[in-house]
């Protein structure tokens, strides 16, 4: 399912327009990446939690030179499924 997919069942689930829906999640998204921006988890409970992790820096191995090289630190995006989500999928 991609995005146009996923307004169209959203405004048919919810008997909102297309226009609507579509500002509805673009509006989710917005707060969901501000909130892990600023280090905070985004819990929907029965759905999910996303949160983010920090990876520290480490050293690999280019695979067509043998190389060593260093991947540098971030900080990813993480999303953990609910136990709803998990049943539902099971």
């Amino acid at each position: 399912m991609n995005k146009k997919e996923l307004v169209d069942s959203m405004a048919e689930a919810a008997d909102i327009s297309k226009a609507a829906a579509e500002k509805a999640l673009n509006g989710m998204l917005m707060a969901v990446t501000a909130a892990l921006a600023e280090g905070d988890k985004v819990t929907l409970v029965g759905f999910g939690t996303f949160s983010t992790v920090k990876r520290t820096e480490r050293k690999a191995k280019n695979p067509r030179t043998g190389e060593l090289i260093n991947i540098p630190a971030k900080t990813i995006a993480k999303f953990k499924p609910g136990s709803k989500l998990t049943d539902a999928v099971n």
